[in-house]
């Protein structure tokens, strides 16, 4: 139910990365670091043990978490651009934030100076605001026209809340394809030509709602989705759509069907199948008016009925958790 299949699975607690300067080994050959131990009983003990500290919710606390948590787990190509906080150097250097760049790269710096920052990416730890701080730091300390390439297990530092205007809206901007990797795509040669035009050929048809927050259409070949992600905390908003969908009130109209959720990064993600001839200006009004009616469930904090809690047991049975 997202951007690519290998990106949209659990995320693993087993490191892959290094710490420091010890480059990954397999578990068994001897340590880099040259300890005479094996590698999982030395650095990679270390690795490990930072990759299981999981923040489940790393964007809390920065504008519009819910966007934030859709362009790393939903949205294939879409891009915004940051206001770095005041107090840090080089404050006000150009960052954009897009949910992938080129070969997977945690950053871009063009030739230009601005600083692109890969959102879809395999974090290093449990913290993905801690990972992409460091990769905006190596960003802004780079020289012009080089990428920042896959490195070695962040250690403690400041993390995305420290390095932003946490205040600043997120604007993001949906785009068809992935043209946005260069000043000028037609211009691309290489490797990242390559990558383009395999990105542009793979990436799904989305699109943001503008009658709601942080709501995603998209189309798949068989039919086409919702995907909201809502600021709501977990159980209050599971009682409001089990209320909801006892009530036979949880589509989005005829031919619509409320499949269930899945968490992303300490949020809940409602999902809905539309019929495959519904576009995103289809589905603005029902997604307005299921809003209406989420915002008065919501208020209800009366006991759920018996028929209210069976539907809520079903909604979480359907329910996943992505990372």
């Amino acid at each position: 139910m997202g951007k690519k299949a290998a990106r949209k699975g659990q995320h693993s607690t087993k490191t892959t990365t290094a710490t420091d300067t010890v480059p990954v080994v397999g578990g068994r050959e001897p340590c880099p670091c040259g300890s005479g131990r094996r590698y999982k009983a030395c650095h990679g003990r270390e690795a490990a043990t930072a990759a299981e500290t999981l923040v489940h919710r790393p964007f809390e606390g920065l504008a519009d978490e819910c966007d934030w948590v859709a362009l790393r787990e939903l949205v294939p190509a879409a891009t915004a651009q940051l206001k770095l906080a005041a107090g840090v150097d080089d404050a006000d250097r150009s960052v954009t934030l897009a949910t992938v760049l080129p070969m997977a790269w945690p950053a871009l710096r063009r030739d230009n100076g601005s600083v692109l920052i890969g959102l879809q990416t395999h974090t290093s730890s449990g913290d993905v605001s801690r990972d992409l701080a460091d990769a905006l730091e190596r960003a802004l300390a780079a020289e012009d026209g080089t990428p920042v390439t896959p490195g070695p297990l962040p250690g403690p530092g400041p993390r995305l809340q420290d390095l932003l205007d946490v205040s600043a809206p997120l604007a993001v901007t949906v785009h068809e394809g992935f043209d946005f990797w260069v000043e000028d795509a037609e211009a691309a040669t290489g490797d990242v030509a390559a990558s383009l035009e395999r990105a542009n050929a793979a990436a799904t048809p989305t699109a943001r709602l503008t009658s709601v927050d942080a709501a995603y259409w998209c189309s798949m070949r068989e039919k086409n989705h919702l995907r909201w992600v809502m600021p709501h905390p977990e159980e209050e908003l599971l009682d409001a759509i089990a209320r909801l969908h006892a009530a036979e009130s949880s589509s989005l109209g005829e031919g619509t069907r409320f499949v269930g959720s899945f968490r992303a990064h300490g949020l809940l993600v409602p999902v809905w199948d539309l019929p495959g001839g519904m576009t995103a200006d289809d589905v603005e009004k029902p997604a307005a008016d299921f809003g209406v009616r989420l915002a008065e469930s919501l208020a209800d904090t009366t006991p759920l009925t018996t028929r209210q809690r069976s539907a809520r047991n079903g909604l979480l049975n359907r329910q996943i958790t992505l990372n």
